[in-house]
């Protein structure tokens, strides 16, 4: 990374960091989502505890906590992992987004801090995530909508959960069906253009797989950006917690795939790379995402391909700040142009907070600052 990119990246942290402590004390305990008129709402209020994206809030506490030792992100982060606590404790819709909501809260709490509760709740959660695989099928069950033969693209980034629970207990059960379940991601839902899938349709009984479903993109054989964008990452982790070869080569065919549709929209994707032309919707949050991705792939590949992969992170960092940032302190919500899918358009191109999770994640990992969330 070069000098002035390194000066970019400090300054988009001295901002964030300015503007999520902001943040932190307008909310006053509540989780944010998508900031309505420019201001947080409490999404827990209006979507529910268990709701999927839960755990960011808390993942960007603790990553700014992990690089300035503030106990005001720490404070707020731990009083987010307590409310997620009350969804787990009632039980009403655990899913297969544990991972999302306490990766970012218990387990993040254990490895800052030590703290022998959340490691108790990581090793819950994991277990329960471990009690949706499906054994005929060898994978592991998305939502509880009466649908137990459905199996999304966004679990990858939800099974780094079972390999953290295996290397604390050297129990090798989650690592194992963390491993088959990637298998089955990878043979049904990464295609070999490297494009991805959201839903792939299993018969829950026989575990024989049935068909590819649209999902949050534009239909069953398109190209959702954030789907896309959750293989390239998810399959770079699923590497760096086995060494199997294999996940690397299915991170790198997605990326390759990603990076050539972006560069058609100067870096930033549309929400679905295959969708009619018209209309013309971005998602800045598969960019983020993807960019983390790729700074993990450069990690484990040769210094000839490295900077290729690097490169293009920066780039879609770097556009998406100039493009969507906003640093004003009066109003919430750092990246904007985010969406949440295809035919929602109540969501087109607003600011979700995952968008800012994985914004920021992306500045730190540039500075080598970052906490190791995955």
């Amino acid at each position: 990374m070069d000098t002035q990119t390194k000066q970019w990246a400090e300054e988009v942290l001295r901002l964030a960091t300015q503007k999520i402590k902001r943040e932190t004390s307008r909310l006053d305990g509540a989780t944010p989502y998508i900031p309505y008129d420019g201001l947080y709402s409490d999404v827990a209020k209006e979507r529910g505890l268990d709701w999927w994206t839960n755990g960011f809030w808390g993942g960007l506490l603790w990553q700014l906590f992990h690089t300035t030792k503030d106990n005001e992100f720490k404070e707020a982060a731990i009083q987010q992992e307590r409310r997620l606590d009350e969804a787990l404790y009632s039980f009403r819709d655990i899913h297969h987004d544990v991972g999302f909501m306490w990766l970012h809260t218990a387990v993040a709490h254990y490895r800052e801090c030590g703290d022998e509760q959340a490691y108790r709740t990581g090793l819950h959660v994991a277990t329960l995530l471990l009690g949706r695989f499906n054994v005929d099928g060898n994978y592991i069950v998305a939502w509880n909508d009466q649908k137990p033969g459905w199996v999304i693209i966004d679990s990858m980034m939800n099974i780094p959960l079972l390999y953290w629970a295996s290397n604390e207990t050297k129990d090798p059960r989650f690592k194992k069906v963390a491993k088959r379940h990637a298998d089955t991601i990878a043979k049904h839902l990464v295609r070999e253009d490297g494009s991805v899938g959201h839903i792939a349709s299993f018969d829950s009984e026989s575990g024989d797989f049935i068909e590819q479903i649209g999902g949050q993109g534009y239909g069953p054989d398109s190209a959702w950006s954030r789907g896309n964008a959750w293989a390239i990452y998810g399959f770079a982790l699923s590497y760096h917690h086995t060494k199997n070869e294999y996940y690397l080569a299915i991170a790198k065919r997605v990326a390759n795939y990603f990076i050539g549709s972006i560069s058609e929209t100067d870096h930033v994707p549309l929400v679905d790379f295959r969708a009619p032309k018209e209309p013309v919707i971005y998602d800045t949050s598969a960019g983020v995402c993807a960019a983390c991705g790729l700074l993990e792939i450069a990690k484990w590949v040769p210094d000839t391909e490295k900077d290729y992969y690097e490169r293009t992170a920066i780039k879609i960092l770097k556009t998406i700040e100039n493009k969507y940032a906003n640093w004003s302190l009066d109003e919430d919500g750092i990246i904007g142009g985010g969406t949440e899918a295809y035919h929602r358009p109540a969501t087109y191109e607003v600011p979700l907070i995952y968008s800012d999770y994985f914004f920021i994640e992306g500045i730190l990992r540039l500075l080598d600052r970052d906490l190791f969330i995955w």
